[in-house]
């Protein structure tokens, strides 16, 4: 098989198999040839892990993978692309090719069935732009047994996420994730290493997931709520964002940020880790 990367090579192989690109499913082939041992190196494939590829696409990335890795499973949305993938990685008899949403699959019990005699599992995968979010919170948010969750996004939504909590480019994303992982962009990939090439450029970013969080929130309800309330009004000081939405009463924000030590007119991005979590404790202790 040419390379996978290949201009020449990917535009046979969609005519061989009457493919064509989807918009909606946010379908842009890599051809920039360096990106995705790049990402295979980093992203924790190695010869006693399991690699779990969401959106593995006509399969350059899972190649990668399967190269380097004991075992890979990839699940793939668009049924168009297992015939093609059952020709472009025909060669790797390590890789288990799912047809289903990420979303809507059972995690625990897929890595469980598919890693097995694996010593780790890590998640690679290049995801589709528009559902970047909801599918790194679903992974962090199940809490999998995995080591890491290494990913090519947008890089405007690379640099939000790996912003210094308490920064100004800091979102509730940020906040969420930080909560989960210790995040880090690993390198840049511009738009021209994309066929058809997207609007914008991209970066690859690793999300080591922590053993236990990084401070104590006292109730995570609360915690994740706060965080939604506050940053869905950033704009707004924490005393009326924190009420806006009905999370709290007047009342309750005010007591809930005097117990802090919080002054009333301090806007949610301009807390630290530690500054939202005391401020969580606190309206936890309130809510009681």
């Amino acid at each position: 098989m040419s390379s996978l990367s290949d201009i020449g090579t990917i535009k046979d192989i969609m005519k061989r198999h009457g493919f064509a690109f989807s918009k909606g499913l946010g379908q842009n082939f890599l051809i920039n040839p360096s990106v995705c041992p790049r990402m295979a190196e980093m992203g924790g494939a190695n010869g006693n892990s399991g690699v779990l590829e969401i959106g593995p696409g006509i399969g350059v990335l899972t190649a990668e993978l399967a190269k380097r890795a004991k075992q890979v499973t990839a699940i793939e949305l668009d049924d168009r692309l297992l015939p093609v993938l059952g020709e472009t990685l025909s060669e790797f008899h390590n890789v288990n090719i799912i047809h289903g949403d990420v979303m809507k699959i059972n995690l625990t019990e897929l890595i469980s069935d598919n890693f097995a005699d694996c010593d780790e599992v890590a998640v690679c995968a290049n995801l589709p732009y528009y559902i970047t979010s909801p599918v790194i919170m679903n992974l962090l948010e199940s809490r999998l047994p995995i080591k890491s969750v290494t990913v090519m996004v947008q890089k405007e939504a690379a640099d939000r996420i790996c912003a210094p909590v308490g920064s100004r480019e800091s979102g509730a994303l940020t906040v969420s994730v930080n909560y989960y992982a210790v995040p880090e962009i690993l390198f840049k990939v511009s738009r021209g290493s994309f066929m058809p090439p997207p609007n914008v450029d991209s970066a690859v970013i690793r999300m080591t997931i922590r053993e236990q969080p990084p401070y104590d929130v006292g109730d995570e309800k609360i915690f994740f709520g706060m965080v939604k309330a506050g940053f869905s009004q950033r704009r707004k000081t924490l005393s009326n964002s924190l009420t806006c939405g009905g999370f709290l009463s007047r009342t309750e924000a005010s007591k809930a940020l005097a117990d802090a030590q919080i002054a009333a007119n301090t806007r949610i991005e301009a807390l630290n880790m530690k500054d939202l979590a005391k401020l969580s404790r606190c309206i936890t202790q309130i809510k009681k």
